[in-house]
């Protein structure tokens, strides 16, 4: 097909014209972080302030658009087209394709957040829910939930099919996400839009990341201080950072089967045991009561938790937290729809978009759910004082002090610092690996880029951290996060109108003419 990219006889090499701005751009803003660490910060943390005021409605809007959309994927009439040849068997097992999804999908933010987020919402109750009710303990157990669920899900499935039918059913030879926006960008300036689409792709994946390793650095950092029961550190931050680095950049720079897919299966197997070992030692029967009532709180709410942006109160929940997460979920979005697109061969489009939201969820609605409930039953009976923990030393030190409340404390708190390490260590070289793919050129679907190129991504994203870290501020963090995610709205609107154009143009004329009658059922019955 003409409007493919032939490479067969090429070799990957960089494409200068995105990696060379997006260093730019990442230098730009990690030097400053780093230098005037508090005034940089106050500049990120104003930015966010001022996006979410004025667009938290487009955020949710988003959330609202992703979960129809996919319904319409899955259960529309395109529902049953393959991303593959006919006769071509799904590339992965079920089990395997699942944990592949997960784990990089996720990383550690589950144990970062899954211990301290319900403990926030203590702090300050939606919905004009009155603090220390029992009330505001259901709905801190519930919002995590939310927060990680459908809508997150669904964002991330949304430019994953259109990824995967640039790749399976249109044979593109590229790992270009801006070449699955082909069918509606113009043919005048059509290079350069895609090279523009690619940098801020690149940056949403990088903003993305910063804030899993800017929550994931202190996390473990605090883990080690409370295991070896030394004061925590600047210095052990840093060495934490540098240690990672060296981790993902040799997993990445060995490349996709002999580094990242051997972290991956070990992340899963210390992932399910983590889960088990919760709710077994702790209060299990407390757990799957709070569990059960949560999950019935939020579908009997969620059209009101999806749209709700507190207009006359203006409280800062929906901005800080909702509006947070959706665009956290939207900043790795390239990231995780080239990924999930690259293992989903075989598959069909509902079998691709009810697997990435069932199977997400699943997962992560049980570490949230277990993780929280744990904490919230320590809370309620005054075995460990969470919410003071949290006032007083911040939201990494809950996570190590929580877990290492639980039975075999010391060797309990090891194992979930290990447990860590893998995880995150499997999500910023799954990250890296992508960033330099969407760096190169000449770049085959089944190929690898430079490995020079996935170890600079990989130096690149310490550094940019490195920055985050510099203000230690949770406020920080999170703004990098919603900064990064601006451009990828637009970005989502094009893959969605380019994968319904050539939907149209390959089956519309099946769909729109496919008429049932009784004669199809009679020769079916004959068939048979």
């Amino acid at each position: 097909m003409s409007n493919q990219v032939s490479n067969k006889n090429s070799q990957p090499e960089v494409d200068w014209a995105i990696f060379i701005p997006a260093v730019i751009i990442v230098l730009t803003c990690a030097i400053p972080l780093m230098i005037f660490p508090d005034s940089a910060a106050q500049i990120l943390v104003d930015s966010r302030r001022a996006i979410m005021s004025n667009f938290l409605w487009l955020y949710l809007s988003v959330g609202i658009a992703a979960v129809l959309f996919c319904l319409w994927l899955a259960f529309g009439p395109y529902a049953h087209v393959k991303l593959g040849a006919a006769d071509e068997p799904p590339e992965y097992s079920d089990t395997h394709w699942v944990a592949m999804m997960f784990t990089a999908a996720i990383g550690a933010g589950v144990i970062a957040w899954g211990f301290a987020e319900p403990i926030y919402y203590l702090q300050t109750p939606p919905m004009g829910i009155e603090v220390g009710s029992s009330k505001s303990f259901e709905w801190a157990h519930m919002y995590p939930l939310f927060h990680w669920g459908i809508m997150g899900w669904a964002i991330y499935a949304v430019p994953a099919v259109p990824i995967a039918y640039m790749l399976y059913v249109k044979r593109y030879r590229t790992l270009r996400i801006s070449s699955a926006c082909d069918a509606v960008l113009p043919a005048r300036g059509r290079s350069q839009i895609k090279t523009l689409i690619d940098i801020f792709i690149v940056l949403g994946i990088v903003g993305g990341v910063a804030t899993s390793l800017g929550l994931g650095v202190p996390l473990l950092s605090a883990m080690l201080a409370t295991l070896f029961d030394i004061p925590d550190s600047m210095l052990i931050k840093m060495v934490v950072l540098a240690f990672w680095t060296a981790l993902f950049g040799a997993s990445v720079y060995r490349g996709l089967k002999s580094g990242i897919k051997v972290l991956a299966d070990i992340n899963i197997a210390l992932a399910v045991a983590a889960i088990i070992f919760v709710l077994i030692a702790g209060p299990g029967i407390f757990i799957m009561d709070l569990t059960v009532n949560s999950i019935g709180l939020m579908f009997s709410n969620f059209v009101s938790l999806a749209t709700w942006t507190d207009p006359i109160e203006n409280g800062s929940f929906p901005e800080d937290w909702t509006g947070f997460y959706w665009a956290w979920w939207l900043a790795y979005t390239g990231m995780i729809g080239l990924f999930f697109a690259r293992i989903s061969r075989g598959r069909t489009i509902r079998q691709m978009v009810l697997g990435v939201i069932g199977w997400g969820c699943l997962g992560t609605w049980l570490f949230m759910a277990i993780m929280g409930g744990y904490s919230l039953y320590l809370e309620t009976t005054g075995s460990l004082a969470v919410q003071e923990i949290l006032a007083t030393q911040g939201m990494s030190f809950v996570n190590a002090l929580v877990i290492q409340s639980m039975p075999l404390g010391k060797f309990t708190l090891a194992a979930f610092t290990l447990l860590s390490i893998i995880f995150y260590a499997t999500s910023i070289d799954s990250a890296a690996y992508v960033l330099s793919s969407i760096c190169a050129k000449n770049l085959a679907a089944d190929a690898e880029p430079k490995r020079w190129n996935r170890a600079a991504w990989a130096l690149l994203l310490a550094i940019i951290t490195a920055g985050i870290l510099q203000s230690g501020a949770l406020n920080t963090v999170m703004s990098a996060t919603v900064l990064s995610s601006v451009p990828l709205i637009p970005i989502m609107i094009l893959l969605c109108l380019s994968l319904l154009r050539w939907l149209n143009q390959d089956f519309g004329e099946k769909v729109r003419h496919r008429e049932l009658t009784t004669q199809d059922a009679a020769d079916s019955c004959d068939s048979g």
